[in-house]
């Protein structure tokens, strides 16, 4: 599973719309599954299964009706359909047969993943999925997406939902200002933060934060707690303690946070 990570405007959209044949590129090379989207542009787009951020779909063909013209389009024969077993898969099997207009917003995003599937594309692109979608729709998507990359389909995310991004993906491409930023798996990304929080409570309230050296920031809460932001590359929460002890301050409770996604993305794009 890949992320591709992005503010808005980044160019995330535009490159997946490049890969699929929907925008014309002014430069560069891309090849998906080994063909180049400007000599095999047929293969290219065979190889891929494309979930739009909107939701595209017609309002008077029902969902069994889409998958088998979605199906004709990209040449599968009747004998290899499997219309059905693809709306089981995203459970919409019950409402194979009802207009595409009477959908909730989640089945109709279920729909298009089907459709996306239909000519068993090896890589599947999910542009913001679970935008606007419960935690029980969003849940069951990912349970799904899962298990189609465990038979062996990439899967090429977008999502503005970092903690999603962190979950699932095993590598990670950080897009700002159409420019590539960071390109690397997710665990050497989230060493590359050079910032850490520890939390410190202290016996007695304090009017002001304490000066202390090499912190990033320090704020204050309910009086007697610290919420301490340091370069980790400068100090160590070990100092951090010291300092406070030798002020005269009584620790009573110590928590240290590790970076996640999040901070390494605004970390990343702040710097660009």
């Amino acid at each position: 599973m890949f992320g591709l990570l992005g503010p808005n405007g980044a160019g995330k959209s535009t490159l997946i719309n490049i890969l699929a044949g929907l925008v014309t590129k002014t430069a560069g090379r891309a090849i998906v599954w080994g063909f180049d989207i400007d000599q095999h542009p047929r293969n290219a787009k065979a190889s891929l299964g494309i979930v739009p951020q909107e939701l595209l779909f017609d309002a008077f063909f029902t969902p069994f009706e889409t998958l088998e013209l979605q199906a004709g389009l990209f040449g599968v024969p009747p004998a290899r359909r499997r219309t059905m077993e693809l709306l089981g898969k995203v459970r919409l099997e019950d409402k194979a047969h009802v207009y595409s207009r009477t959908l909730s917003g989640g089945m109709k995003r279920r729909l298009l993943i089907a459709k996306a599937m239909v000519h068993r594309p090896p890589i599947i692109v999910l542009d913001e999925p679970t935008a606007g979608v419960d935690i029980e729709l969003r849940q069951m998507l990912w349970a799904y997406v899962r298990e189609l990359n465990a038979e062996g389909t990439t899967v090429v995310l977008t999502t503005h939902y970092l903690e999603e991004a962190e979950e699932l993906c095993d590598r990670i491409a950080i897009v700002n200002h159409g420019r590539i930023v960071a390109d690397t798996d997710k665990h050497s990304l989230l060493s590359q933060a050079r910032e850490k929080r520890v939390l410190v409570v202290l016996e007695q309230p304090i009017p002001a934060p304490p000066p202390i050296e090499g912190v990033t920031r320090v704020t204050v809460e309910d009086g007697n707690r610290l919420d301490i932001l340091y370069d980790k590359t400068r100090i160590h929460a070990g100092s951090i303690l010291a300092g406070l002890a030798a002020a005269g301050h009584v620790v009573i409770d110590v928590t240290t946070r590790e970076a996640d996604l999040e901070d390494v993305f605004l970390e990343l794009t702040a710097r660009a």
